[in-house]
């Protein structure tokens, strides 16, 4: 998985004058280049404060996954790894529509498969998929998984997704397939083997099924989830008209340094976030409550 150091060509650490504004620059090395600076995901002084926002977060990112149509009834599942105790995770409780969550919906659940707050049922394929990542990734501290139409179209063709656009570059040498289908994911075995499928990449085409991905943050997992899905839809339309075009191995290993760092999916999914807060303000409700560990 790409770290937020990668984004080498376009893309300039801020310095502490900066403040963490956006600024454009030219590039004092590189003569006629021009380089950008982006704010940095926010940090905290107490788990509480963090525990919230991550919390704030992953029930932005269900009300923007069901606003995409990226939700299929009760199928799929969005985790956050608690600040506080790493070996725990927050995960949407069983059968409750993506659109109607709130922070006081989520459940915190354990390696082992424990509930450990929260009253509703979790979805034993949430559980065995979720675990497992977490408990393999330490850097993933969040993980989304959804049966949306074009990733599950795409995971039928038990391939990887071509460089034939920027924005797939994101994904270069950063994906893997999981190839075969063995029914509902019940069984940990089969948990174990998509963790280490995806290794230290962001994402898996699962065959037959969809599309997961990881991030270092709850906004950079959801944004690589929304932009694989259009990747996918992208070289379904492109094949199906002819034979696209790749970019090559050079340019699409540069690109993915800049569209495919961690940095770059954290900053590319604010807008999204922006617009749900705007229709729907309701998702930033958080209390002094949604900051405890245990209730």
């Amino acid at each position: 998985m790409a770290t937020e150091n990668d984004a080498v060509k376009f893309f300039k650490e801020p310095q502490a004058d900066d403040n963490e504004k956006l600024a454009f620059l030219k590039d004092e090395k590189h003569p006629g280049r021009f380089v950008f600076t982006m704010p940095r995901p926010p940090t905290f002084d107490s788990f509480a404060a963090e525990r919230r926002h991550r919390k704030q977060r992953l029930v932005a990112a269900f009300r923007i996954f069901a606003k995409l149509g990226l939700d299929e009834g009760v199928g799929g599942h969005l985790t956050c790894r608690d600040p506080e105790r790493p070996d725990l995770f927050w995960v949407n409780p069983f059968g409750t529509s993506f659109g109607c969550l709130a922070t006081k919906d989520l459940l915190l659940v354990d390696h082992h498969g424990s509930v450990l707050r929260g009253h509703s049922p979790l979805n034993a394929a949430a559980f065995v998929i979720h675990s497992k990542i977490h408990m393999a990734r330490p850097d993933a501290i969040a993980a989304c998984h959804s049966h949306s139409i074009y990733g599950k179209a795409f995971s039928t063709l038990a391939r990887p997704l071509l460089p034939i656009t920027q924005d797939a570059c994101m994904f270069y040498q950063d994906h893997r397939v999981f190839p075969g289908f063995n029914g509902v994911v019940a069984d940990e075995e089969e948990g174990e083997r998509m963790a280490q499928t995806l290794g230290n990449n962001k994402a898996l085409i699962l065959q037959n099924h969809g599309l997961l991905t990881v991030g270092g943050t709850v906004d950079e997992a959801a944004f690589w989830f929304i932009a694989m899905e259009k990747a996918c839809q992208v070289q379904l339309l492109a094949e199906a008209a002819g034979t696209p075009t790749c970019i090559s191995h050079e340019v699409a290993e540069e690109s993915h340094a800049t569209v495919g760092s961690a940095i770059s999916g954290w900053f590319n999914f604010q807008p999204y976030h922006q617009t749900i807060a705007r229709e729907q303000p309701d998702v930033l409700e958080v209390d002094e409550a949604d900051g405890q560990l245990l209730a």
